[in-house]
């Protein structure tokens, strides 16, 4: 009777294993699922393009007899000939500014207490399972909460002129909805840390929040940055909550002299409101409008997202 060593059956294990890899096999069953793949791939860009250059060629009569300044800092007009989004564009702006100063902070400081401080208890997890699955609420049932809430409930101090429709109500009513978006993108950055850093972090003395501050947060840095300004992209783009708390559809100017509390406080338009009105308009100088105004929103946000990859690059860079 012949025995084997170890030795050899490692090796022959090896070879059979080695041939198993490099046999030239036909895998007729994953080649398909890849051109399945390719396939989808391929009608998904297809009908991208098409969309895009539908509405880019829609633009060209804008571009050409008006220019991109004089579209832009033209105030709204219910004639297509000198109506532009200057109103449209600075609401959006103190929008995201809203959704910025309120969800960021507080969506990163609950990723922080959720990752570092909570234990994993039943509470923990009920509200991880509840912020998630706020992450993919429709946005109308949000503008159903700031119409409630901010609108009925808190008119008299967000729009009291104007029953409480107003740019403090819509910039309330966004936060939230990127708030569950912010706190998913910052927990996974902070659970992606090596735990070995916090280790070396409290092994030379440093506190719990010296050990985040300095030692964790500059890691998961990337991560952060690239949850928040995507979730801000995405409230940037919504116009379902803000049609319901009170987003102009049509013309409207503001009082001569307000200040900027009484701005806040008065009626206001979006981007995004403004692409649903003008769609719906029959004239046909309208529709070039509107194909104008989804170029330069999508040039914003092609914006947000360059501004999103290009700090994540520098961040991991430094790093």
């Amino acid at each position: 009777m012949v025995t084997r060593s170890p030795a050899s059956d490692a090796r022959l294990g090896a070879e059979a294993v080695r041939r198993a890899l490099t046999a030239k096999r036909a895998d007729t069953r994953g080649l398909v699922f890849r051109l399945a793949l390719l396939t989808c791939l391929l009608v998904s860009l297809l009908v991208l393009v098409v969309l895009l250059a539908d509405t880019v060629l829609g633009s060209l009569s804008v571009w050409r007899t008006r220019g991109l300044a004089d579209f832009v800092r033209s105030p709204l007009s219910a004639d297509p000939a000198v109506a532009g989004i200057w109103q449209a564009f600075y609401g959006s702006a103190i929008l995201m500014a809203f959704v910025v100063a309120l969800a960021v902070p507080l969506g990163v400081a609950t990723a922080i207490y959720l990752e570092e401080y909570a234990s994993d208890s039943r509470l923990a997890q009920v509200i991880n399972a509840n912020i998630r699955n706020l992450a993919g609420v429709p946005s109308i049932v949000y503008g159903l909460l700031g119409l409630a809430l901010f609108v009925k409930a808190l008119g008299s101090v967000t729009g009291p002129e104007v029953f409480g429709r107003s740019l403090i109500s819509g910039g309330l009513t966004l936060a939230p909805l990127a708030l569950p978006v912010i706190v998913i993108a910052a927990a996974e950055a902070l659970r992606a840390v090596p735990d070995s850093i916090r280790e070396a972090a409290v092994g030379v003395g440093a506190t719990p929040w010296q050990t985040i501050r300095h030692h964790v947060l500059p890691v998961a840095a990337p991560g952060i940055l690239t949850g928040i300004i995507l979730s801000v992209g995405r409230a940037f783009g919504e116009a379902a909550p803000l049609l319901l708390v009170g987003g102009i559809t049509t013309f409207f100017q503001q009082a001569a002299g307000s200040g900027f509390l009484e701005v806040l406080q008065g009626r206001f338009s979006a981007l995004p409101v403004l692409v649903f009105s003008w769609s719906r308009l029959p004239q046909e100088e309208f529709r070039a409008l509107t194909a104008a105004l989804i170029v330069v929103m999508l040039v914003l946000l092609l914006a947000i997202n360059g501004t999103a990859i290009y700090l994540r690059q520098r961040y991991e860079k430094e790093l």
